[in-house]
């Protein structure tokens, strides 16, 4: 499992509920001038300063020199314009080659939102509904008890669940699943037993796993990270009747142009996979054996299988910026997209788990939500942002407020320079903005 875990590890009145100003569609045209197609910009033009995001670079630069990284991309775009892209450092430190800016990285959880949007596809479709059950379209997880304390023999002690599973709940990481890794209950124990993200396992054999082992917790009690995300790619293949991956390349992929996207990389892009690194104690980067990228996965982890670039991932980031469309072609609803970004957890849940470092934050539909920016985890000015990471050193952020995305992509996986890097980042686009929403 661990080696496998290199890989994965109504417009108003969402507004209203965000409790956030979102500018219209004819303000942000009225700003950029009309398209938003991420066309490199003068940062002024789109109200960013220069000086302020070449202190992004500084950054990165930095920790670069001081061996913290080994290379970097890191890319800001302001009404759907591109105002900063930039890359650092190696590629690969052994070799020395070069960051390029379609350099591929294992983008890990970042997955998480890209599955989200194939899986709404469907919903506009009428396929299922949020409320909907989940053991309605997968029977195998029918019945599911549920922990409420360790047992004497290595197996837990469990009740009924007091509802069943919905849709809304698994993509909201509160159906009672989890990853075996985040905490230490029997429960946990049997996911490592089974080895769930088991690389060699089918979406549907994963499944199979899943419907032996009783839940977490209550459906709807409770945050935590889970392979809800995988449990959806199950989903998508049950609703369509393909592949996951084929799913995604019609869905997202093909229609966005992410040409670099995708759970394997094909030989002849082979050169340009960043090689990972960890850091050790005294946070001394140690490079990590090439994991298998070279053939497709029998596994297709919609939790965080992917590889990609920071130019597709651009792509991906201004489509849902622009409301679900990006040159001509519309891949959602605009909304279904802030459906995405307003939050979806049940009432119990006031908030996402301190886990991911960020306090006051919601969550919606395979993304994390800004409420509360506390200054520390958030930026004052990130009210209404939606974002994820991935554990291998990407991140993103898109702000609907002010109209600002945030992508960066280093290849480090763990310790303290990799947050670092993601929250400083943001936090200078943030100071970047001369005109900012308040």
């Amino acid at each position: 499992m661990r080696r496998h875990l290199n890989r994965v590890l109504l417009p108003a009145t969402a507004a209203l509920l965000l409790g956030i100003s979102i500018p219209s569609s004819s303000a942000l045209a009225q700003a950029d001038g009309g398209a938003r197609d991420l066309a490199m910009a003068k940062p002024a033009d789109a109200g960013m300063s220069a000086e302020g995001l070449t202190k992004i670079s500084e950054l990165m630069q930095g920790m670069i020199d001081r061996g913290e990284l080994a290379g970097a991309v890191t890319a800001v775009a302001r009404h759907g314009k591109l105002v900063h892209f930039e890359t650092f450092g190696k590629q690969d430190l052994e070799s020395g080659a070069p960051m390029q800016k379609d350099s591929i990285f294992r983008i890990y959880s970042m997955t998480k939102p890209i599955a989200g949007v194939a899986l709404m596809t469907l919903f506009e479709e009428g396929k299922f509904k949020l409320d909907d059950t989940v053991e309605k379209y997968i029977p195998e997880l029918a019945g599911l008890k549920v922990a409420v304390a360790d047992g004497p023999d290595g197996n837990p002690v469990v009740e009924d669940a007091h509802h069943k599973m919905t849709i809304r709940e698994l993509v909201t990481h509160t159906g009672g699943l989890t990853y075996g890794l985040f905490s230490r209950g029997q429960v946990d124990v049997l996911y490592q037993r089974a080895d769930i993200l088991d690389r060699n396992s089918t979406l549907e054999q994963m499944v199979g796993k899943l419907s032996k082992i009783p839940l977490r917790q209550q459906p709807g009690t409770l945050w935590h990270y889970s392979v809800s995300v995988d449990v959806q790619g199950y989903l998508i293949e049950v609703l369509t009747g393909k592949k996951f991956d084929q799913v995604l390349e019609e869905r997202v992929f093909k229609p966005l142009g992410m040409k670099d996207s995708g759970f394997w990389v094909k030989p002849a892009d082979a050169s340009r996979l960043a090689r990972l690194y960890v850091p050790d104690r005294e946070g001394k980067l140690q490079g990590q054996a090439n994991d298998d990228y070279s053939t497709p996965p029998a596994f297709l982890s919609g939790g965080g299988g992917l590889v990609s670039t920071a130019t597709d991932y651009l792509r991906f980031a201004q489509m849902l910026a622009n409301g679900g469309e990006l040159d001509g072609v519309r891949i959602l609803k605009p909304e279904t997209v802030k459906m995405m970004h307003t939050n979806q957890l049940p009432a119990a849940v006031t908030e996402i788990s301190p886990l991911v470092g960020n306090p006051g934050n919601q969550f919606g539909i395979d993304f994390a939500l800004v409420k509360d920016p506390d200054g520390k985890a958030d930026h004052a000015l990130a009210k209404g942002e939606y974002w994820w990471y991935g554990i291998g050193g990407t991140w993103f952020g898109i702000n609907p407020v002010q109209d600002l995305i945030v992508v960066g992509m280093i290849q480090s996986r763990g310790g303290a320079a990799a947050r670092k890097a993601r929250f400083e980042s943001k936090k200078l686009a943030y100071e970047a903005l001369l005109d900012p929403v308040r």
